[in-house]
């Protein structure tokens, strides 16, 4: 898939718990961060200020387990958009071990108003770049 956006993350002693592997706030966290990263990439030739996002729903799998130390490779995607949403995909690898799964649900809203906005061609071109 051409449209993935991936980053690579370092676990450190912060994002561990009392069960030593990664927290899954930490998780949540990273979602966010990489959810941001991806969203100014895909706006960095064609800002979108008039809009704000909004989570509004995580399904999460986790699947195993990172420890301190570990490299991760995070991917993710744009998936179905219409509407007021966005479906978000991501994935969370130890090399090839799949270790988290989740499928985030985004609402835009205009950023005056903080209302539910339609999401229009303007704004598809640049969460669904050609493929």
């Amino acid at each position: 898939m051409s449209n993935i956006f991936s980053l690579t993350i370092k676990v450190s002693k912060e994002d561990i718990d009392t069960l030593h592997h990664v927290n899954n706030l930490v998780y949540v966290k990273w979602m966010d961060d990489i959810a941001t990263k991806h969203y100014a990439f895909l706006t960095k030739d064609n800002p979108l200020p008039q809009y704000v996002w909004v989570v509004t729903k995580h399904e999460i799998d986790y699947k195993n387990q990172a420890i301190l130390g570990d490299e991760i490779t995070v991917k993710t995607w744009v998936g179905e958009t219409k509407g007021i949403t966005s479906v978000r995909f991501m994935e969370f690898y130890k090399k090839e071990i799949l270790l988290v799964k989740a499928k985030t649900t985004w609402a835009m809203l205009a950023s005056k108003t903080l209302k539910p906005a339609r999401i229009r061609e303007n704004v598809l071109k640049v969460l669904q770049p050609p493929k």
